[in-house]
């Protein structure tokens, strides 16, 4: 079979092993294992430093785990990093958040000559360096030792230049705009999800933390579940607020209209945002959100908070609905239930969104980026002398 129109043929054996490494360093988070993914998947060699010793990945590609300590206190973590550094000399160090992570590498790889590529994930320039002196210290330091940053939102770019300072950090050229990107579902998977029936349901499966505010959507369906008969609020996902959450639903006198689903699985998950005509988040802060791509691919029109990020994904009344105030969230879910109960946004918004996400989120394409963006920084010939082909 031929590949797809714009997808680089599958990479043999033989190439893979001409193909200088990337060495990947992050938590064991699903963040880290679908980049690594996407990398072995895209023919890139890698070499993942991790936090857990529990195979994140399986693919011929990825030629090495390794655990390792992160915790600020670890004095042993960068030379455990510069020694794997050595052994598998790397074309490039790609890591993941600028804390602590990003710290100990920073120090593993001074005066290796190995450039370093920094993705932010948002509360690592946005919060931390506001938590004290010494974390303040920490990120500005590993963002000035990287040779390229990248983030999901180009505010979090801009407040990591301004953190770092004027003539610091990597050129502006250097400093991309480039989202993770979501899985495509396989054949099979579309298939399947192409037969699930869009119902009257809103969905909220953003964990249940204080930042995320899912009190805030529970009242604010309450204001408006009299007035739309039939619809119902799906609240997915767990977390420390659980059990007060289910107790202010029935406080609220919500009873079946709302629904606990809990932690779902991808498949899960997938036939839940297909199933649910709205989709509700509005944290106090956010970079973009895998879930608000997910649900706007899968064609749900999205509630969020009205915050730089989101704003790089939707315009308010065009393609989705941004909320200022939570004050306001009940009005928005009624905007949003009667645009979908008019059938114009499935006849309209619910494609542009689509082909949106289609185009600028996938991790096969964003995937081509990132490589990109490697080529760009790495060594030449790497440490090795041969070069990458």
């Amino acid at each position: 079979m031929s590949p797809e129109a714009g997808q680089a043929p599958p990479v043999g054996p033989t190439e893979l092993a001409a193909v200088p490494p990337v060495l990947v360093v992050g938590t064991s988070s699903i963040h880290v294992r679908r980049f690594v993914a996407g990398l072995c998947e895209a023919g890139q060699r890698v070499v993942l430093v991790t936090s857990t010793t529990e195979p994140l990945v399986q693919h011929e590609g990825l030629l090495a785990q390794e655990a390792v300590d992160f915790s600020v206190t670890s004095l042993l973590t960068p030379s455990r990093i510069r020694a794997l550094v050595r052994r598998w000399q790397p074309a490039v160090v790609h890591v993941h958040q600028a804390n602590s992570v990003a710290w100990h590498t920073a120090r593993a790889l001074r005066g290796t000559g190995v450039p370093m590529v920094l993705t932010l994930w948002g509360s690592d320039v946005l919060t931390l360096p506001g938590r004290g002196v010494l974390q303040r210290a920490m990120v500005r330091h590993a963002l000035r030792a990287s040779a390229a940053w990248t983030a999901d939102a180009r505010t979090v770019l801009d407040a990591a230049r301004r953190l770092a300072g004027p003539g610091q950090g990597p050129p502006e050229a250097l400093a991309q705009w480039i989202p993770i990107g979501i899985d495509e579902p396989t054949p099979e998977q579309a298939t399947v999800l192409a037969s699930v029936v869009r119902e009257k349901r809103l969905l909220s499966c953003r964990l249940h933390k204080p930042l995320y505010r899912i009190d805030a959507i529970l009242r604010a369906f309450a204001e408006v579940v009299a007035d739309r008969p039939g619809w119902v609020l799906e609240v997915a996902a767990a977390g420390e607020q659980t059990d007060a959450l289910k107790r202010l639903a029935d406080e609220l006198g919500l009873g079946a209209r709302v629904a606990f689903s809990g932690m779902l699985d991808a498949p899960t998950l997938a036939r839940a945002y297909r199933r649910s005509a709205v989709f509700v988040s509005v944290p106090e802060s956010d970079g973009t959100s895998v879930s608000l791509l997910e649900a706007m691919g899968a064609g749900c029109l999205p509630v969020l908070s009205d915050l730089p990020a989101n704003r790089e994904w939707v315009r308010e009344g065009d393609n989705g609905l941004l909320v200022a105030d939570p004050a306001a969230l009940g009005e928005a879910l009624r905007r949003a239930m009667a645009w979908c109960d008019s059938g114009a946004w499935a006849r309209e918004g619910a494609p542009a969104n689509a082909k949106l996400v289609a185009e600028r989120a996938t991790l096969r394409a964003n995937v081509q980026q990132f490589l990109a963006l490697h080529d760009r920084v790495r060594v030449p010939h790497g440490p090795h002398g041969r070069a990458r082909p």
